[in-house]
């Protein structure tokens, strides 16, 4: 059996042929370049073309596909706001339409695949109860709880980003949550700006680069030598233990894989992270997970992807 697993980003695509026993035959990239509406959904139907072409009988016997939003099960519309026009994409019949009613097609959420991939592949293998934070320009957790997959009323389970740890409220919660506006790599960014324009007299490494233009990555290659970017960062680990904590003790998973673009360079401070949700957390709950980095960096949810129509079925 061929397999063939779209993971699609805000920027690229990223797609491969998986065999039956889940290795990657062949893979191949694409990028967005800004494409929208049917602009979007044509490059990842050339990419699948190009895949089932390249597949050992090239013809695919199951497609499954892995988007950055929301996935209306009901009539396989999809919603990605990275991807303007995507506010109800018609993704499955778009995709039914060009390989034809043979193959089997299976769409999710990123944060579903995420915690398929490393489930299945990666950090949480062999668990049945398992999260996976993805921590990226912005922040999301896939659920894994007695062998299933959680996905909510409306596909939202899993936005952890609004997760309120921070009191009073502050309107730079409006937009994208208390957790994800202190600990995502966006929120870090706009951490460091708003450092920095509020202290006039800084003189760090920091200001020899223009306010605009820092980032998460100015923050975390600055943080044993610049005292803002310490600060910002010591702020960031201390969330990100009080939301595992706030989740531990809420779901008593096996095991927590941090991933994303930022895990990563954040990989350095899992030690510091467990610390401080020990602080907070259930005792017994806590002492039985396990912390761990992704295994499958840039591909977990390339592999839930898959893992969707090779051996598993959501209920």
């Amino acid at each position: 059996m061929s397999v063939i697993a779209i993971d699609l980003g805000g920027t690229k695509v990223l797609g491969a042929v998986f065999s039956s026993g889940g290795e990657i035959l062949f893979r191949k990239t694409c990028l967005l370049a800004g494409a929208s509406g049917e602009g979007a959904g044509e490059i990842v139907l050339g990419l699948i073309g190009e895949l089932i072409e390249s597949s050992p009988d090239k013809v695919a016997d199951a497609i499954g596909i892995c988007v950055p939003g929301i996935v209306y099960h009901e009539d396989g519309t999809v919603w990605a706001p990275n991807i303007p026009g995507w506010e109800r994409y018609p993704l499955r019949s778009r995709i039914r339409t060009a390989v034809g009613n043979h193959a089997r097609i299976e769409i999710e959420s990123d944060r579903t695949c995420y915690i398929l991939g490393e489930a299945w592949k990666g950090a949480a293998r062999g668990c049945v109860d398992a999260l996976y934070v993805a921590v990226g320009t912005g922040i999301g957790m896939g659920i894994l709880l007695d062998g299933r997959v959680v996905r909510g009323h409306s596909d939202i389970a899993g936005a952890v980003g609004w997760m309120a740890l921070e009191n009073p409220f502050s309107e730079d919660f409006v937009s994208c949550g208390c957790f994800e506006s202190y600990a995502s790599g966006g929120g870090i960014g706009d951490r460091i700006r708003k450092a920095v324009l509020a202290h006039p007299d800084y003189a760090g490494e920091l200001s020899r680069k223009p306010v605009d233009a820092l980032s998460s990555y100015d923050v975390f290659a600055h943080y044993d030598t610049d005292p803002l970017a310490k600060a910002v960062l010591d702020k960031a680990i201390q969330m990100w233990g009080m939301a595992s904590a706030n989740m531990v003790s809420m779901l008593n998973p096996e095991v927590v894989v941090f991933g994303g673009g930022v895990f990563g360079p954040a990989s350095r401070f899992l030690d510091r992270i467990r610390a401080e949700a020990l602080r907070w957390g259930q005792p017994s709950a806590m002492k039985e997970v396990r912390f761990a980095v992704s295994q499958l960096p840039g591909e977990a949810a390339l592999y839930g992807a898959a893992k969707l129509v090779i051996g598993y079925k959501i209920v």
